[in-house]
């Protein structure tokens, strides 16, 4: 499906995480983050004006993206939007947060991977069509065994009571040195007919997340 080129080192925040360098990674600040996606794109364009017919498609869906991952308190997001010769590009995502949680009593959650396993719910489809969620451990090299969900989910709207149905996995990885924190690797698409392709992209992507030597926090 995706050309999985060469990849390109990003670093933010305490880690880093190599994505395939066809893709858009951009400040997620809503004072630069417009300025951005728009430079981008005539830079993209240029290169390769094949993609001319899907500029405010590309604009829009990284517009999104950038906003949804801000509000979700990202320290990274990086986007695919390729055109394969279709009527509509194909797109995907990957952020990456810093996250922390804590009981209704304030007790600090487990960042044990088997303990979050425990806690996060397999979801089957009754029939066809329907949303589901599989759950559970991996090991990523370098870093350990984490976490894992991934299906064909619904998900709220930041900012709206609409859900939609995307592609998703998502990667609770425990921060050395932090009580309660793990960073979480999210890969989504709204792609559902390639789900299993995003599967794989976005499990080769966050194979290569690596902790910083600094510690979490500091600058990349």
């Amino acid at each position: 499906m995706a050309r999985y080129t060469a990849p390109q080192t990003i670093a933010r925040g305490g880690f880093s995480i190599k994505v395939p360098e066809t893709w858009w990674e951009f400040d997620v600040r809503p004072e630069s983050r417009d300025a951005a996606i728009r430079q981008m794109i005539n830079d993209r364009v240029r290169a390769r004006p094949e993609l001319a017919p899907h500029r405010e498609t590309f604009e829009a869906f990284l517009r999104k993206a950038s906003k949804d991952a801000w509000q979700s308190g990202a320290l990274y997001c990086g986007c695919m939007a390729e055109s394969f010769g279709g009527d509509t590009p194909v797109t995907g995502s990957v952020t990456v947060s810093l996250v922390g949680a804590r009981t209704p009593d304030g007790d600090v959650l487990p960042t044990d991977p088997d303990r979050i396993v425990a806690q996060l719910g397999v979801r089957e489809a009754r029939r066809e069509g329907d949303a589901w969620r599989k759950v559970t451990t991996v090991d990523i090299p370098g870093v350990g065994r984490a976490a894992r969900t991934h299906g064909v989910e619904d998900i709220s709207v930041p900012g709206d009571e609409r859900t939609i149905r995307v592609v998703l996995m998502q990667t609770f990885i425990p921060v050395p040195g932090q009580e309660g924190k793990v960073a979480l690797v999210s890969g989504s698409s709204q792609v559902l007919d390639l789900a299993d392709s995003f599967f794989d992209i976005f499990d080769a992507v966050t194979s290569t997340f690596r902790f910083a030597e600094e510690s979490p926090g500091a600058a990349g």
